[in-house]
């Protein structure tokens, strides 16, 4: 037998023995998950939340010295267990939530994240009724009773919706979900003597689950009245990061504004330069791939909604201005071939990031892995 006949039929033998390999890994994810499963039920008894960091982060700093150990890459383990898991999360249902006796008014209720939060406070059992412009003639009925007025409309809109709610009994919690909080907080303080918070969902309706999600919360009034809506939204999965409301605004001109507005002008300047974006797609990097990725995002969704973000505080106009003037000062200082002057804000601005410019660094090498895998040819 020749030597190439012998090593195409070891390829073969080796070949198959990865296939079965696979299909044991493909087993063993299957009894993971059915495992996964079953702690879902027992969490829902206990009426533990979905969702608990500590566990986490236990068992992949355990798995990632085990590898360490076996001789196999830590980062590998940790990014297939982390698939995993989120995969188990979309599993698992939620913790019970036992909201039986409770009457809960969402304004908004029929809009996206309206409807999100909707069909969480029924699954727990509540009595959930919603208005919307075409019966606000029930608003005074629906709410005469309501243990929880939560306002969902469009954040232009929300201070004015506010100002228009029916007296809400003194022990219901009034709250919004809007993306700005001073605002609204100071027109629901204004509005309602009893329990008030301003909350802010960091995540889009889409969401199956509120698992490892952001919730921001900031505190109005009554704080120990409104804390079965807190505990109900950890039970669901979520983390909540308070936070004062003035802090919040000004945190999210960066956050959403300056990142919203600096997207758009990124799409817009494709568009008028008419450039080719599947080309673009077939020379990229994953990096580029990922920042085209996450302009198309932006264009997928609601104009409404990033027109009303950016337009919601004036004072961002400031900011934004500052943020032009620089652009324009670092383009002319790059056209006149200053080098050293480059070189001299870099250097600042890496100081300015300290520790987290590489720990950005070693994050983002996980999604660019990802983006790579994933990668589609056209």
């Amino acid at each position: 037998m020749s030597n190439s006949k012998h090593e195409q039929q070891q390829l073969e033998v080796l070949r198959q023995q990865i296939d079965d390999t696979d299909s044991e890994l493909v087993r063993l994810l299957l009894q993971r998950r059915q495992l996964a499963s079953q702690v879902g039920v027992v969490k829902r008894k206990l009426g533990q939340p979905l969702y608990v960091p500590e566990r986490e982060a236990a068992m992949l700093a355990n798995r990632r010295e085990q590898a360490l150990q076996m001789g196999l890459s830590p980062e590998l383990i940790e990014d297939v267990l982390r698939r995993v898991i989120r995969e188990s999360y979309q599993q698992q249902q939620a913790a019970d939530v036992h909201l039986e006796s409770k009457s809960i008014v969402v304004v908004g209720g029929a809009g996206a994240l309206g409807q999100l939060f909707v069909r969480l406070f029924e699954s727990a059992g509540a009595t959930v009724n919603i208005i919307e412009k075409d019966n606000w003639e029930m608003a005074e009925i629906y709410c005469a009773q309501a243990d929880l007025v939560l306002v969902a409309v469009p954040v232009v809109a929300t201070v004015d919706v506010i100002a228009d709610l029916p007296v809400l009994p003194p022990s219901c919690v009034l709250a919004d979900v809007t993306s700005i909080k001073e605002k609204p907080l100071a027109a629901m303080m204004a509005k309602h003597s009893g329990p008030v918070i301003g909350l802010h969902p960091m995540f889009g309706p889409q969401q199956a689950t509120l698992a490892k999600q952001l919730m921001v919360a900031c505190h109005g009034r009554d704080e120990e009245n409104y804390q079965w809506l807190l505990q109900s939204i950890e039970r669901w999965g979520a983390q909540i990061k308070f936070i004062d409301a003035t802090e919040h605004d000004q945190a999210m001109s960066f956050v959403q504004v300056l990142r919203h507005l600096s997207t758009f002008v990124y799409g817009a300047h494709l568009a008028h330069e008419q450039v080719d974006v599947q080309q673009l797609l077939d020379l990229s990097s994953p990096i580029y791939r990922l920042e085209l990725m996450m302009v198309g995002r932006l264009f997928a969704q609601d104009s409404n909604l990033y027109a009303d973000i950016i337009l919601s505080d004036p004072h961002n106009f400031m900011m934004l201005r500052r943020y032009v003037r620089l652009f324009d000062q670092l383009l002319t200082e790059l056209e006149q071939g200053n080098k050293a002057e480059f070189i001299r804000r870099f250097e600042h601005v890496r100081d300015y990031f300290g520790d987290f410019a590489q720990k950005f660094l070693t994050e983002s090498q996980r999604l660019l892995e990802v983006a790579g895998d994933t990668k589609q040819v056209s």
